[in-house]
């Protein structure tokens, strides 16, 4: 499956944002989605995944309470709501897929995405 991250931009600090990411090639249903981060110097994160139905999310809990993802398999996107932002927030979003097991101790797993998109920048402001 090929991904392509997009939503990008600069916002201020307690603004919002939303990014999308587009799937091709594959069902998208058929993969778990995942949205990464890496900001300078620091190791890459999964801040958020979610099932193949959306039935289970998971959250980092750098992100939890801010940040809502989703996904619409009949358009094969999903999506990063990012609410509250702040300036840690500042990096480049990678959206991934894997193909797992679509359970709660499996979307919180790190290891496993070999899809990715380009990435997105996400500067906020202070």
């Amino acid at each position: 499956v090929q991904l392509q991250a997009y939503g990008g931009g600069l916002v201020q600090a307690g603004g919002s944002l939303r990014l999308s990411c587009a799937a091709s090639g594959r069902t998208f249903s058929n993969y778990v989605g995942g949205w990464f981060r890496q900001a300078p110097g620091k190791e890459r994160e999964l801040i958020t995944a979610i099932t193949q139905s959306g039935s289970i999310t998971y959250y980092a809990d750098s992100v939890k309470g801010r940040f809502t993802i989703s996904r619409d398999n009949a358009k094969n996107m999903m999506y990063l709501q990012m609410n509250s932002l702040a300036p840690e927030d500042t990096t480049v979003y990678y959206c991934t897929a894997k193909q797992s097991v679509g359970s709660a101790f499996h979307v919180r797993m790190s290891s496993g995405y070999d899809y990715w998109g380009q990435g997105t920048l996400v500067t906020v402001s202070s």
